[in-house]
């Protein structure tokens, strides 16, 4: 063998693990949605988990991918340590999928059979063929991970043929089979430069991968295989439960714990079964038989799936175990509501769709508490409350909290995504500074409020009704940005601009409403500015809703969309007849109520409008 063999085979190498990186992550990005619902799924039985990990892994090609997201869902709450360990065991088995495509390099037919579309040889340029095409030159969204998908399989396998053809010359090398011979006298080198291997290339399917390659030499025997495949599989693991722990919750190192656990398990069960099987005469036939690259496949999967089963029943010693290893950390004390932060687990950066359903979930917290503080700010008018103006700014502190985390999670994850899951991050991006702006201007409400209470003054009666007219438009139109968030509604997005637009005008007509009692002495300057203040704040509460539908607008409908300004513009002109019904009903509503305030009416709340 010589240098250039050598710099073929570390090419052949390099193109492998790409093609498997590359392909991983477009499978990965393409079945995030399906993981995350196969997710919801699982419950309690273990063996419920270890089919969606046998299968979640089977098809986004990773176990070590599997695992961590697994245990970023543990760290956010989403799963608990208990159903976790059923999706390790089954993706310590869905890996061997990878080893059974590989295996393909035993394909050896004649020229004229229909087998040969299999050889690897066939299958990477068809492969690169179709991802190339899907890429450049059809333009759907979808075909880009497809094309993805593709172009990576067709460089695993380009880069798997490299690797074969390097080493061929090995065959011919007496050193070459003496190394193995001398593993299959001393099974500890083996597993020793198994898992070295492993840990360094940081992926086990790769590994066996390269042990295939080699196994073309017909230099690889059964006897000098089986310990280098249990010694990678501790190599791997111990580079899975590293990532697992970085900034990790108690429950979410655990899970990279037990992977190791499960995998010093199969050592020991592998190695046994393995003495016992040969002292018995029971493996003499392939004990010193050149081994293939779908023997090497076989027996990756049958070491894997045959530990599995065997250790299933055992998930309730397997997680008592972790748990005396990795000690429950100190109970927090910040309050409940602030660990919804737990949520935007970095770990979740491999799958998207999950990450964002992560993100989505904390969106709809920092909402709900905004609009709830408006509602509290607003009640205040009526009547002053210490209580609810500290809960209001117990609210503004969690919402600023959440808002900060939530920023950098998604600027994290925007290095991650492309494509759709790119224009998700961007509108989550815009909606929660929508929302934190919410929830300063419902604080200053609050101390509007307090202006008040301080200077123990208050607003005429009439003032405090055309509040309430004003305060029923705003609940609609911040009811409408919220529901538009939390159920990706287009309709309410829709319906926010034409309310909008009435409260825009009845902030006009309540502000030229005052300055008349100004002059004619109904109402002091004091009690003046502060009113005027309130409007303000209500008015752009109503802006920041604004903005919220129309990004939900371009989200949804970006081929109907080309920009803010044009869009409202539009709409303004009565371009919409959608816009101009839901306006035109909007402005009789309130027209009608703030009749009803002039005569000195109740006003109903927002709730009974709505019922």
């Amino acid at each position: 063998m010589t240098i250039f063999n050598a710099i073929s085979l570390l090419g052949g190498l390099a193109l492998f693990l790409y093609g498997m990186r590359i392909m991983g992550d477009g499978l990965s990005q393409s079945s995030s949605a399906a993981f995350r619902n196969a997710l919801k799924k699982v419950t309690n039985n273990p063996v419920a988990g270890f089919l969606v990990g046998v299968i979640v892994t089977a098809v986004i090609q990773s176990s070590t991918a599997t695992i961590v997201i697994t245990s970023g869902l543990v760290g956010a709450g989403l799963m608990t340590f208990k159903q976790s360990i059923g999706i390790m065991l089954g993706a310590n088995v869905g890996t061997t999928v990878t080893a059974q495509i590989i295996r393909l390099l035993d394909i050896n037919a004649d020229s004229g059979s229909v087998l040969n579309f299999f050889k690897p040889s066939t299958l990477a340029p068809i492969a690169a063929i179709i991802g190339i095409v899907c890429i450049m030159f059809i333009k759907k969204q979808s075909s880009g991970t497809v094309g993805q998908i593709a172009m990576g399989f067709g460089i695993l396998f380009t880069g798997l043929l490299n690797m074969t053809a390097s080493v061929s010359p090995l065959s011919e090398e007496p050193w070459f089979a003496n190394m193995f011979m001398s593993v299959s006298e001393r099974p500890l080198l083996g597993f020793i430069a198994g898992a070295a291997a492993a840990f360094l290339i940081q992926s086990s399917s790769a590994t066996i991968g390269i042990l295939q390659a080699l196994a073309t030499t017909g230099v690889l025997t059964f006897s000098s295989v089986y310990s280098i495949i249990i010694g990678i599989y501790i190599g791997d693991c111990v580079t899975t439960a590293i990532v697992c722990s970085i900034g990790a919750k108690a429950d979410a190192k655990r899970t990279g714990i037990a992977h190791i656990l499960f995998n010093l398990c199969v050592v020991v069960l592998v190695s046994a079964g393995v003495a016992i099987l040969h002292s018995t005469g029971v493996l003499s036939d392939i004990w010193s038989r050149s081994i293939t690259s779908g023997g090497i496949a076989n027996t990756h999967t049958i070491f894997r799936l045959v530990c599995a089963v065997i250790l299933l029943p055992f998930t309730r010693v397997l997680e008592t175990v972790t748990k005396k290893i990795v000690k429950d950390a100190p109970v927090s004390a910040a309050p409940e509501k602030f660990k919804d932060v737990d949520l935007l687990d970095k770990a979740l950066y491999r799958s998207p769709a999950i990450a964002l359903s992560s993100v989505r979930q904390a969106m709809i917290r920092i909402a709900t508490a905004a609009e709830a503080n408006y509602h509290m700010a607003h009640s205040l008018i009526h009547s002053y409350s210490e209580e609810t103006a500290k809960k209001i700014e117990e609210q503004e502190n969690f919402i600023d909290f959440m808002t900060d985390h939530v920023s950098a999670y998604l600027v994290g994850l925007s290095t991650h995504v492309s494509g759709r899951d790119s224009d998700i991050v961007n509108f989550n991006i815009k909606c929660v500074l929508e929302y934190e702006r919410i929830g300063d201007l419902a604080l200053n409400l609050s101390q509007n409020a307090l202006e008040l209470k301080e200077k123990n003054m208050q607003f005429s009666e009439v003032a405090k009704l055309e509040m309430d007219v004003l305060h029923n438009a705003l609940s609609e139109v911040l009811d409408s940005a919220v529901s538009a968030y939390r159920n990706r509604s287009i309709d309410s997005a829709r319906h926010i601009e034409p309310v909008e637009e009435v409260v825009d005008e009845l902030v006009e007509s309540l502000r030229a409403r005052h300055v008349n009692r100004l002059q004619t002495g109904e109402c002091n300057v004091v009690v003046g500015s502060t009113f005027l203040d309130m409007l303000v704040n209500i008015e752009r509460i109503s802006d920041q809703c604004s903005n919220i539908g129309v990004y939900t607008v371009a989200l949804f409908e970006p081929d109907a969309f080309v920009d803010q300004h044009t869009y409202l513009s539009a709409l303004h002109r009565g371009e919409n007849e959608e816009f101009n019904a839901d306006y035109k009903a909007a402005r009789e509503k309130y027209r009608t109520l703030l009749e009803m305030a002039e005569q000195g009416m109740r006003i109903p709340e927002p709730s009974e409008l709505l019922s």
